[in-house]
């Protein structure tokens, strides 16, 4: 008995040390205990005051316990800082037979991002019995046996640990059998010991108790049922080379595998010599299913999975056995090391911080915590992480393969919305194993991007007299942001420094960017209209972008001509006398005429509209002189009434008509005075000829020549590029008038002695093509055409139209206003 207590008290001293080395382990850490089985709720420790944290700290720093374990045996109160157990904790469930058993958490706060190891060690309660392979066994003893031999007999399993597992065994009364118990480290062992020979005849079989008890308060105990079967003599027992064999073996041998042949004599002959070997404790759940052993030969192989995760070593006891009437046996112990293989990949599990995060977040945000574990040892079991995306994420470590994925570099949603991270873990075996997890990182949106214009200007034509609330254009403004910070709303801007407030003049459609007229244009009275629009999107802050808008009034044809004095319009009828010997092509009259329009609105042409198919007198269609065509007759009228029409080129045409009774008179006496000025002789040269005729030379050949670069440059930049153009044609007529045509219209200029005096004609440039369309820009008359490039893109170019100012005669052409193909 002394004995017995003498071995617990070094088992007390020996779990003293290891609780001083574990705490020595962990100093810097927090250290709690706690009883398995106890209820859900149980109190572990206050983290908030072991940890210095105000109590409103928990919820604001989100406050967390995070552990490896798939079960989450234990959670904080946050509005108490109280750790309390959370679920049903079987400290041999989770630690087997450890005889240290502990449950390592991580506590999480956020906002500043910290971590604090705490430990709880699990402690054992006796709330397992012993308990035997089975409820009973038999035990063959030949006769011959001489008092204090000793037999082996089944341990006791006890899952508990340290003084709740076994103890000690005893033994129901008999008179021949007493009992030796054996303490080895941990292990007790029984054995029988026979106190009293035995007597086939008298007594053939014993029945015995046993008992193992351990040493829980109270204790608890398990009974086997021994049978002794007493058989005939057989005086030499098997003998073993070697009482206690050590091998090796890795982990995954195949099935089959032989790791150890044992070697046993018996000098006895026949069947007292034939030995039997066997294991004397196949129901021992340690290594049940893991090995096998052959019954004659005594070799030992493998029969199942041996894997060093579950057990690193096994302990088999072997007997031979021979096969007497009386069988003798004896017994063997064989130490078996598992090697450990790399047949482990690295565990990865992942606690998520946040579901999003915005793209404006700082370098070393976190985003995760990362534990990684191996089951595998030694080098098997060292890992090494790496995340795919090193330039924008990176991993940080606090403990042991313990990561924190952080924020390696800035955000911007509207380049990646959504990061799909790999985390790989890899060991150090050989072939290393390696797994991975992927990480949704998702990021959201600040609203860092302004609405954006295609273009910075505008440029849009809305015909004059367009009905109010015209659409004029729209327009759209583009945000790469999302949801709100995208949502774009428009409006006009003022301008101070106009004294016409643009809101009332044109109006745009908050929401769509439709642009509305507000009242309706005259051409005559404005000709440009400028303003801008605001794009703002609906973020916090809003940012905003401008666009100018330039509306170009296009000019229509809602002017009819005006006749200028000295005659009157439709109403009136004005008289000029010629005489009678009037030769051909005589000076009647000079009809003047403007037009409020521009353009081709305004390009005016002459006719003489009644009586129709004169023959006596013509009219020059651009310069309004009425000649005599040839001399008078006895046979034509002393009074010729004329109806002149005037008529511009728009669409539809306007015109306006002038009454004029020409009177034929004897002499050039009786022809009174007018505005008209006298003729001169036409085949005569002046000056002011001879000088416009240098002119209209020089302007030709420079014309010419520019024409001859331009096709140069042109057929160099794109080909055929001029053969759009439409070469213009100045044609001398006899009676001293110049015109210029185009391939479908052709203008005429006639000068007589009076106009030659008073208008100033500067011939065209290159005419614009014939497919142009007419607009207008700037109060100036142009063609746009559409033109394909030959990468197939289109632009629009724009060529200036003979800008007519008929009130002071004078023609002019500009050039091209923009480099077109």
């Amino acid at each position: 008995m002394a004995a017995s207590e003498g071995l617990e008290s070094a088992r007390i001293v020996l779990l003293f040390w290891q609780l001083l080395c574990l705490l020595d382990a962990t100093s810097g850490q927090i250290v709690y205990s706690i009883s398995e089985e106890v209820s859900q709720g149980t109190f572990v420790g206050n983290i908030a005051k072991d940890l210095n944290l105000k109590l409103p700290e928990l919820e604001t720093r989100m406050l967390r316990v995070v552990s490896g374990s798939s079960k989450h045996y234990f959670e904080v109160d946050l509005k108490t800082g109280i750790l309390f157990v959370n679920d049903r904790i079987d400290r041999e469930e989770l630690c087997a037979s450890s005889l240290v058993c502990s449950v390592r958490l991580e506590v999480v706060a956020q906002f500043p991002l910290a971590l604090h190891r705490v430990v709880v060690n699990i402690l054992d309660i006796n709330d397992n019995p012993p308990t035997f392979p089975g409820k009973s066994t038999n035990i063959r003893i030949a006769e011959s046996t001489v008092p204090g031999a000793k037999f082996s007999l089944f341990s006791a399993d006890d899952p508990d640990v340290g003084s709740n597992s076994v103890k000690t065994y005893k033994l129901g009364s008999n008179e021949y059998f007493s009992l030796d118990v054996n303490t080895d480290g941990d292990r007790v062992s029984a054995e029988l010991v026979l106190q009293k020979a035995l007597d086939r005849e008298k007594q053939p079989v014993i029945r015995l108790l046993l008992t193992a008890v351990d040493g829980g308060k109270p204790p608890r105990s398990g009974t086997l049922q021994i049978t002794v079967n007493v058989l005939d003599a057989n005086d030499n027992a098997p003998a073993f080379s070697s009482p206690l064999y050590k091998v090796r073996v890795y982990e995954n041998s195949p099935v089959g595998t032989t790791i150890l042949k044992l070697n046993a004599t018996d000098p006895d002959e026949d069947i007292n010599g034939q030995i039997l070997f066997s294991f004397i404790n196949e129901g021992a759940k340690h290594f049940q299913n893991a090995f096998a052993i052959n019954h004659t030969t005594g070799e030992i192989t493998v029969s199942g999975n041996v894997n060093y995760e579950e057990s690193s070593a096994y302990e088999l006891r072997v007997e031979a056995q021979d096969r007497g009437h009386t069988p003798l046996a004896s017994h063997c112990k064989v130490l078996v090391e598992i090697i450990d293989k790399n047949d482990n990949a690295p565990e990865i599990k992942v606690t998520p911080l946040l579901d999003y995060v915005t793209e404006d977040a700082g370098k070393g945000t976190a985003l995760a915590l990362i534990t990684v574990s191996d089951k595998d040892a030694g080098k098997n079991g060292k890992i090494t992480c790496s995340v795919s995306d090193p330039s924008t994420f990176t991993l940080e470590t606090s403990y042991s393969n313990y990561y924190s994925l952080v924020l390696g570099a800035d955000l911007d949603r509207e380049r990646v919305s959504q990061y799909n991270i790999t985390i790989t873990a890899i060991d150090e075996g050989s072939p290393p194993l390696s797994s991975t997890s992927v990480i949704t990182v998702h990021v959201s949106d600040v609203n860092d991007n302004a609405p954006r214009f295609p273009e910075r200007v505008m440029n849009v034509y809305l015909k004059e007299n367009s009905p109010v609330g015209a659409l004029i254009c729209t327009v759209s403004a583009f945000d790469p942001d999302e949801k709100e910070n995208a949502r774009v709303s428009y409006s006009m801007l003022e301008n101070p420094s106009k004294t016409v407030s643009v809101s009332t003049v044109v109006n745009v459609n908050s929401v769509s960017g439709e642009i509305y007229s507000l009242q309706s244009f005259n051409y005559e009275e404005v000709k440009t209209l400028q303003f801008q629009v605001q794009a703002t999107d609906s973020g916090v802050p809003p940012l905003s972008n401008n666009v100018t808008v330039n509306v170009f009034i296009l000019d229509e044809n809602d002017n009819s001509p005006g006749v200028l004095p000295p005659y009157s319009g439709q109403g009136s009828v004005n008289t000029e006398s010629i005489p009678y010997a009037a030769e051909a092509g005589y000076f009647v009259a000079k009809i003047r005429a403007v037009d409020a329009d521009s353009g081709y609105n305004a390009l005016l042409s002459y006719h003489i509209a009644e009586p129709k198919g004169s023959s006596l007198f013509r009219i020059g269609t651009s310069s309004g002189e009425i000649r005599t065509k040839r001399r008078m007759s006895d046979n034509d009228l002393k009074t010729h009434p004329l109806v002149i029409l005037v008529s511009d080129h728009g669409e539809p045409s306007l015109s306006a008509t002038v009454s004029i009774d020409v009177v034929v008179v004897e002499s050039a006496g009786e022809i009174q005075t007018s505005f008209r000025q006298l003729p001169v002789k036409e085949e005569t040269f002046s000056d002011l000829n001879l000088y416009l005729l240098i002119a209209i030379v020089s302007v030709s050949v420079i014309f010419l020549l520019s024409l001859i670069s331009l096709i140069a440059v042109k057929c160099h930049r794109t080909d055929g590029g001029l053969s759009r153009y439409s070469a213009p044609m100045i044609t001398t007529h006899p009676d001293g008038s110049w015109s210029y045509s185009k391939s479908t219209q052709q203008y005429d200029v006639c000068f007589s002695s009076d106009t030659l005096k008073s208008d100033v004609v500067v011939f065209p440039t290159p005419f614009p093509p014939a497919d142009a369309e007419l607009i207008s820009i700037n109060g100036g008359d142009t063609f746009k055409r559409t033109q394909t490039l030959p990468n197939s893109e289109k632009v629009n170019c724009v060529f200036d139209l003979f800008h007519i100012a008929t009130s002071a005669r004078v023609f002019t052409v500009l050039s091209e206003q923009n480099n077109c193909p």
